[in-house]
């Protein structure tokens, strides 16, 4: 299966795919830009600015959006309005924010990674509806991909240094019992972002890759689509009965004219369907 390629290249690094009707359809970041982008009906982007760094972002259930930017997370209202939360570190600690997700609960979780990507130095965060930021994990090197499982009992995640999709048990609310799913070949690239399908199948995007991988709820690899673009940086499930696979790519460090499609959007259409985002309930 092969990509179809939607947008120019519109980001520099583009991550972090949403689909939600309550937007009316898709919108991605531009992380480095601080953008948030958004897909129009007849295939313009827009572009909003909300910080020196847009990492992540998902719907909430009262209207607008839950937005991880560099060192903490912004609340955008049903009418626009941003709200800032306090600051996770200062300023002099190289750490960024970098990918996320909702869980069951309506908690949003984001990841976060060192500038230079320091080995350990990044950590797995949890936003509370009421406001309070727990860290979930910690050790960590590029916090990445996490998504949860049809029925909500398991949650898949990627720390891409470890070249794995991990699996937690999803229990009483919190993540229990980390262990391997599904190990990338390093000559296939690095996990980046994750979708989980209705099936239960996860979508790996790999980062120098050029590819979406899709392993089956016992972790075999069954699906390859490719992409492109080399650095594919995450997927998700939109459209007409979510049955569209929208997916971001990024053209960081490239020279110019190398990889010309590099931070484009590009879109496959698999046999399988997505199922709807977890929204954050704050």
């Amino acid at each position: 299966m092969r990509a179809e390629r939607l947008t120019d290249a519109v980001a520099e690094h583009a991550e972090g795919p949403v689909w939600s009707q309550g937007w009316g359809g898709l919108r991605w970041v531009d992380m480095h830009a601080g953008d948030v982008l958004s897909l129009a009906p007849d295939g313009g982007v827009g572009r909003r600015h909300v910080g020196a760094v847009a990492a992540a972002l998902r719907p909430r259930s009262r209207g607008g959006a839950v937005i991880a930017v560099e060192r903490g997370f912004v609340l955008e209202d049903g009418d626009g309005g941003l709200t800032a939360l306090g600051e996770l570190w200062p300023a002099a600690v190289r750490l960024r924010m970098n990918e996320g997700g909702c869980d069951p609960d309506g908690r949003f979780y984001c990841g976060s990674m060192h500038y230079d990507q320091e080995p350990g130095a990044a950590a797995l965060h949890r936003l509370e509806p009421g406001g309070t930021v727990v860290t979930v994990l910690g050790g960590l090197t590029i916090s990445n991909g996490l998504d949860w499982s049809p029925d909500g009992t398991l949650a898949y995640y990627v720390d891409t240094a470890t070249n794995r999709v991990d699996v937690f048990d999803y229990a009483g609310g919190e993540l229990r019992a980390r262990r391997p799913f599904a190990r990338v070949p390093r000559e296939a690239g690095h996990p980046d972002g994750l979708a989980v399908d209705a099936e239960g199948g996860v979508w790996v995007a790999l980062y120098d890759g050029g590819a979406v991988r899709r392993y089956g709820p016992g972790g075999e690899l069954d699906a390859v689509v490719e992409v492109g673009a080399r650095k594919v940086t995450a997927c998700a499930f939109g459209g007409d009965g979510l049955r569209e696979l929208f997916i971001t790519t990024s053209r960081e460090g490239l020279a110019a004219g190398e990889d010309p499609a590099a931070g484009s959007l590009f879109r496959a259409m698999p046999a399988v369907s997505g199922r709807p985002v977890r929204e954050f309930a704050g």
